[in-house]
Formats: structure tokens, C-alpha cells, sequence
């Protein structure tokens, strides 16, 4: 049996599809289904038991959960804004060490989410070397609450057991549950939809045009695939970024958007917040020599064709993946 945590959510749920893909049904999704489209993503899903989080922590601190072949950890606080650090540490960090613990102790597979957000501003580069990790400097309580976890594997030696991977921006379907967490694809997507434009942040740095701020977007099914890989590869460890190694502009998505609805590019560009503008990135681009050195050697889906996938598979339609 494989474990899933977080196996309604986006990068979870889409996780137990894949797996079903490969022939495995038999797989324990953990999670709160706190949303109906959580409770839809799992609907069309192949899996043995839905366990709530708190009841399978409880059985791997007791010791008392039956052996499994591989915890799949995508279950967190996920939100950027979240400033409550005492629900951060329990969720992202403690959660997290307590089934490394037991994984390490039962000899179980054990892959867990990191997050580019550890990367902070980008200033000390987007190396996955884990010689680099101490220098980073994450710009907000989650990226921090997951750079303690990378850290902590570190010092106690168990890095080369273990395997973490730090997600860039993900676009997909089974996003619809994440409110404004979900990519700018599904809400570029539903404005252009229903207002006939986009809006994009303003750039607040005179070395970028508005709209011209970058990212490292990575289709959900290529996310998967690198995380699946692990899984095949028992024997790999450590940490590395999942991400597609070219960084393009919002501009350029927001394009990619209209052109999946046959529609010409209208952007309104809007000042950014000032709550947010001093945690915001200008620029993320994952290095990705050091996945592809540990074998993983499948093409990776250019932006245009990952949105124009999204919209006109999922979101035209209403479908998630299994539908």
C-alpha cells in the first residue's frame, strides 16, 4: 500500500491519478475534505481507505499503522499569507519529522514536499545542492516552516534516505478547491471568461515592465512525473527542485490564456498590494541539472501547450483528471 497525504488536494489528488494510471488502487489517501471540490477530486479516484490527518498521525506515533511500501507527504499548510507560526510548525515541520521518523524506522519509502518558497527571493540562486540550503532566506513563514524541515533532515544525516522536493509554480486541474492559492491560469482563465481580460500586478521595480515579472511555471502531470520517479528510483535521496528550468513572464501566460479561448489579448495591469511587496518574487527559474544527473530524462510541457492542455481538457469542460 502506498500512502498519499494531502490526497484530495491538488499535487495529491493528481498523484493517486497517476497512480491509478499505472494499475495501483491500493493506496491510503490522508487528508481533511474540507471543501467539495476536494471531495470531487477524490470521486473519480481508485483508492483503499480515506484516513483524516490527525487518525493516521496518531497510528504512526503509536507505531501501530500497518506496514506500508511508500509515504507519499504532500499534506501541509500550503498558503504563502498564513502567519499563525504555531499552526505552521505543527503542520509543516513537526507532521513532517514524525512520519520521516516512522518511515525511516520501518524502512518505508518516504518523498515529501518541500517548496521553491525556500528560495525566498532568489537572490542566492534556485540551486537544489544541499550545500547551498543554509544561506536561503525564505521571504514569509511558510517558505521558513519548510526550510527548517530540509534542514533538519540535513542534520540528522537522513537526507540521502529520504527524498524532498521543492515544487515551483504548479498549474493544473484539481486546483479548484485552493480559493486564491490556485495558479492565475484558473483565475486569468475565469476572467477572461466572464470579463473579457486579465489583470496583472504591476511591476514595482524599475528593471521589470509590468507584467514582465518571471516564474518557473510546471505543468501538474510533469510534477507528477518527477515525483513518480522517486518512487521508481528507491535508491535516490535527497532534495530537488521540480520545476521546467526556463522562466517565462505573466505577460506571456496571460496570452497563452486567451489564445487557448480563441480570444485577442486584453491585460489590465494593477497596483500590487502593499502587504504583499515585500515578500514578492520577481523572478523564479528552478536549476534542473541535478534531477536530470539522477535519471530522470522525460521532456517537460513548454507553457503554451501545458495551458492550452489545462484550459481546453479541463476547465472548458469542468473536468478534473479521471473525468
Amino acid at each position: 500500500m502506498i500512502v498519499v497525504t494531502g490526497g484530495a488536494g491538488f499535487i495529491g489528488s493528481a498523484i493517486i491519478h497517476a497512480l491509478n494510471m499505472r494499475g495501483i488502487p491500493d493506496i491510503l489517501a490522508v487528508d481533511v475534505v474540507d471543501h467539495p471540490e476536494k471531495q470531487k477530486n477524490l470521486a473519480v479516484l481508485k483508492y483503499r481507505k480515506l484516513q483524516d490527518k490527525s487518525e493516521f498521525l496518531g497510528e504512526v506515533v503509536r507505531r501501530s499503522h500497518p506496514k506500508v511500501e511508500a509515504i507519499i507527504h504532500m499534506g501541509a499548510c500550503s498558503s504563502t499569507t498564513e502567519t499563525n507560526l504555531d499552526f505552521l510548525r505543527a503542520n509543516n515541520f513537526e507532521y513532517t519529522r514524525e512520519l520521516a521518523l516512522f518511515a525511516l524506522e520501518k524502512d518505508i519509502r518516504y518523498i515529501y514536499a518541500s517548496s521553491a518558497a525556500t528560495y525566498g527571493n532568489g537572490e542566492r540562486g534556485y540551486s537544489d545542492d544541499e550545500s547551498c540550503m543554509e544561506t536561503l532566506r525564505p521571504l514569509n513563514p511558510y517558505g521558513d516552516s519548510k526550510q527548517r524541515f530540509d534542514l533538519w533532515a540535513r542534520e540528522q544525516g537522513v537526507l540521502g534516505e529520504i527524498v524532498g522536493l521543492k515544487y515551483f509554480n504548479a498549474y493544473g486541474p484539481n486546483e479548484y478547491h485552493k480559493g486564491d492559492m490556485q495558479s492565475m491560469i484558473r483565475k486569468g482563465f475565469l476572467q477572461a471568461r466572464e470579463k473579457g481580460k486579465i489583470r496583472l500586478f504591476k511591476s514595482h521595480r524599475p528593471d521589470y515592465v509590468d507584467g514582465g515579472q518571471l516564474r518557473d511555471f510546471v505543468y501538474i502531470r510533469d510534477a507528477v512525473e518527477m515525483t513518480l520517479f522517486f518512487l521508481e528510483q528507491s535508491k535516490v535521496g535527497g532534495i530537488y527542485n521540480v520545476g521546467t528550468g526556463t522562466a517565462r513572464n505573466w505577460n506571456d501566460l496571460a496570452r497563452a490564456i486567451f489564445a487557448s479561448l480563441g480570444k485577442e489579448p486584453d491585460i489590465e495591469y494593477v497596483d500590487m498590494p502593499p502587504s504583499i511587496r515585500g515578500q514578492y518574487q520577481y523572478y523564479t527559474c528552478a536549476e534542473m541539472d541535478k534531477i536530470r544527473r539522477a535519471g530522470y530524462n522525460k521532456s517537460i510541457t513548454p507553457l503554451e501547450n501545458g495551458i492550452k492542455d489545462y484550459v481546453q481538457s479541463y476547465l472548458l469542460p469542468g473536468k478534473r483528471l479521471g473525468e
